[in-house]
């Protein structure tokens, strides 16, 4: 039986404090991508799926899964997304990153595809700073590693491009522009692991209109 092309998604969701207002938003938009890989990994039966899900603020960062098969992905409520807090979002990326990147020293045939959401600028990490995530996120790129940056209420595409992340999606916080944000990503992802079996680009263009 020939091996399946590991594909492994890694999303850091802000629980901080200004993410209250829109937590019914994200609780529902977040069960969606929870179908959307399912179903992708469906769809391509030449690729598996692992999950990690770091959520972070300043009072700590857990995982809901790590580095999990996609069978074992659940969707989310009220008792498992709390926000509160700070926003140390260079702590949690980099903690993240660093850790999936050492979990896949020695493995081959895979890609990794991270997406950061988040409605605030980085303001209390101690550990990781904004050149460190930089270097980091350029060095893995040059390795089938993809990112994206969803975010409202900061400049979006500056706090991107600041650490080399050129994927984006704005969105406002109300419930129907939080629905196309999803339906975006949605289809982005579909796209990613459809380029992946067919070995084209795997680089998202978010700004393509579904």
């Amino acid at each position: 039986m020939t091996a399946k092309h590991k594909v492994h998604n890694l999303i850091i969701l802000d629980e901080s404090g200004s993410m209250a207002s829109i937590k019914d938003e994200i609780i529902t938009g977040f069960n969606e991508v929870v179908q959307t890989i399912k179903g992708v990994e469906k769809q391509y039966p030449d690729q598996e799926h692992f999950i990690s899900i770091l959520t972070f603020n300043g009072l700590s960062m857990n995982y809901m899964l790590e580095n999990q098969p996609v069978s074992e992905l659940k969707e989310i409520d009220g008792r498992k997304y709390q926000p509160a807090a700070m926003t140390p979002l260079y702590d949690a990326m980099g903690f993240s990153i660093q850790k999936l990147k050492n979990q896949l020293t020695g493995a081959e045939d895979y890609h990794v595809l991270v997406t950061v959401l988040t409605d605030g600028e980085e303001n209390s990490s101690k550990e990781f700073n904004g050149k460190a995530i930089k270097a980091l996120v350029e060095d893995l790129m040059k390795h089938n590693w993809t990112f994206t940056y969803i975010g409202t209420e900061h400049d979006v595409n500056k706090s991107a491009t600041t650490i080399s992340i050129h994927n984006t999606i704005i969105f406002k916080k109300d419930k129907a522009d939080m629905e196309r944000m999803f339906t975006r990503e949605k289809n982005a992802r579909e796209r990613y692991s459809r380029n992946i079996s067919e070995n084209a680009d795997t680089s998202l263009n978010y700004y393509e209109e579904a």
